[in-house]
């Protein structure tokens, strides 16, 4: 999935405000100056707006260039409406001519703009799923590691990020490595070429190609989730797979499957350093607003004992029963 260029943070400060709740008048004046400048392609004039902290953190240079591929990409703005507070900033819903987006504004006391965050439009309504409550099994054949897995930062690092929140990012290791061989060469890695299959009886409900694997080291921020597979089970929970490898996918958008199915093989593609799976649970189609959750498995081998209704953890060996 390609990474955003338009997300941009930069000076917010994150303390509770509390102290009304309503659009001030100074914000809604700079906002509608804002857009204005932005639809006539005025960055000079944004620029311009920015307290000195901010003209030192995004330079004309770089301000130009993000509001033009911003402009570029999503058109001029035509509606803005304010929505709530966050912490010290005033958080507006921004209707561009192709998108909707979340813009946070925060101004200093001098009414300069000393953070701005334009972000993914997050629908008020979408609902949490705390843990999946359709049974899974593994989606691999093989015995694998859990580099990171867990619900805590220590175990997981994901846990720090919303939207990939209990995801896992597993690979296979023996004796203590992950591949043998050429560390510049995918196929040295154990995890490359491995089937994932399908945890469960599900939809596919989005199918991303065409990214070519990584040389190992070398990151694609520019395709997150490299090649990708989406599928929603009949409990509306969304399963994401990424970093397959590259023309390995065999299902189609709109595909029912049965669980145990293959999907794909392991791969290199997207912003990953060395092959593996990443797998998340997430409570909408769409990553970029999605929610995680906590992905428990039926009935699995944990460091060669069987746990049943298991959320494996970073350092786990885990395999499913009788494959």
């Amino acid at each position: 999935m390609k990474k955003s260029v338009f997300i941009l943070l930069l000076l917010l400060f994150f303390i509770t405000l509390g102290s009304f709740s309503q659009e001030q008048e100074n914000y809604k004046k700079e906002v509608s100056e804002l857009v204005s400048f932005f639809n006539e392609q005025n960055y000079d004039a944004i620029y311009n707006m920015y307290n000195y902290d901010m003209k030192k953190a995004l330079p004309l240079t770089k301000t130009k260039t993000f509001f033009a591929d911003l402009n570029s990409s999503l058109g001029k703005i035509s509606k803005t409406e304010f929505k709530n507070l966050k912490e010290l900033a005033h958080v507006y819903k921004v209707t561009f001519a192709s998108e909707v987006r979340d813009m946070l504004v925060y101004l200093d006391k001098n009414n300069k703009i000393g953070g701005l965050q334009i972000t993914y439009h997050k629908p008020e309504n979408l609902q949490v799923i705390e843990r999946n409550t359709t049974k899974m099994i593994l989606p691999f054949h093989e015995e694998w590691f859990v580099f990171w897995g867990g619900t805590t930062e220590d175990q997981n690092y994901h846990v720090a990020h919303e939207n990939q929140k209990y995801a896992y990012d597993i690979l296979i290791m023996k004796d203590g490595v992950s591949f043998t061989g050429d560390p510049k060469n995918n196929e040295s890695y154990f995890a490359f070429g491995k089937e994932i299959i399908a945890p469960c009886d599900a939809k596919v409900v989005k199918v991303i190609t065409g990214v070519e694997d990584n040389i190992p080291g070398e990151l694609n921020p520019e395709q997150l989730t490299g090649n990708t597979i989406v599928l929603e089970t009949s409990n509306k929970e969304y399963i994401l797979f990424a970093h397959l490898k590259h023309q390995s996918i065999v299902v189609r958008e709109g595909q029912f499957i049965r669980q145990g199915a293959l999907l794909a093989q392991c791969g290199n593609s997207g912003n990953t350093s060395e092959p593996h799976l990443h797998l998340s649970l997430q409570n909408t189609l769409d990553m970029n607003i999605a929610t995680g959750g906590k992905l428990y498995f039926e009935k699995i081998l944990v460091n060669g004992e069987l746990q049943r209704d298991y959320l494996p953890v970073k350092g786990d060996v885990v395999k499913n029963i009788g494959r």
